[in-house]
């Protein structure tokens, strides 16, 4: 009975302390509403956040903080493209396919996008259209990366051995490597 009172005591002396010149709980005199959010220079990229939750899976959580990036930069060709991998991840394939179609209207010479596009359309079984597509990606890059070297090897391969398969019920994934580089990978 005693420690209640005493744990009662001690709880009504700090909530008027909270209450006392500045509290927490003290009320602002010309704003009797809620603190908004606090925009300050300490927010961190939508894009990075998102990249980051990519890496750790999280593709929905991936999705609503490139969303956030889109709100905050406008829909660059960087924005877009990430969207477009977060769809491909949670198996939007079409929504996928839409957003990096129009990252590619963008900017045409955005060599992340087209490898992901053609990602995409491998992964929807159009075979033709993504060994195009990871042609294009393999021109703009100028051959310079062994990961869409590899994405285009395997799109040609099965354009010409429609039989051909890698192992039994072979899924694509596509793998972030640093900034806009990807890699189509075979899962078994």
């Amino acid at each position: 009975m005693i420690r209640t009172k005493l744990g009662l005591a001690a709880l009504i002396g700090l909530l008027a302390a909270c209450q006392s010149a500045g509290g927490l709980l003290a009320p602002k005199k010309d704003n009797p509403y809620a603190p908004g959010v606090a925009r300050g220079e300490d927010s961190v990229d939508g894009l990075i956040v998102g990249h980051r939750l990519m890496a750790a899976g999280e593709y929905e959580l991936a999705l609503k903080a490139y969303y956030r990036g889109a709100a905050e930069q406008g829909p660059t060709v960087d924005v877009l493209s990430a969207i477009g991998s977060a769809d491909l991840k949670l198996g939007r394939l079409g929504q996928a396919e839409r957003i990096l179609r129009q990252a590619i209207e963008v900017d045409e010479t955005f060599v992340p996008a087209w490898n992901n596009l053609g990602v995409v359309l491998m992964e929807k079984g159009e075979v033709a259209e993504a060994s195009l597509v990871f042609k294009t990606a393999f021109a703009l890059d100028s051959g310079q990366s062994d990961e869409i070297r590899e994405n285009l090897r395997r799109a040609l391969a099965k354009l010409e051995n429609p039989t051909y398969d890698a192992p039994e019920e072979a899924k694509f994934s596509l793998v972030r490597r640093g900034n806009g580089t990807y890699l189509l990978l075979t899962n078994n």
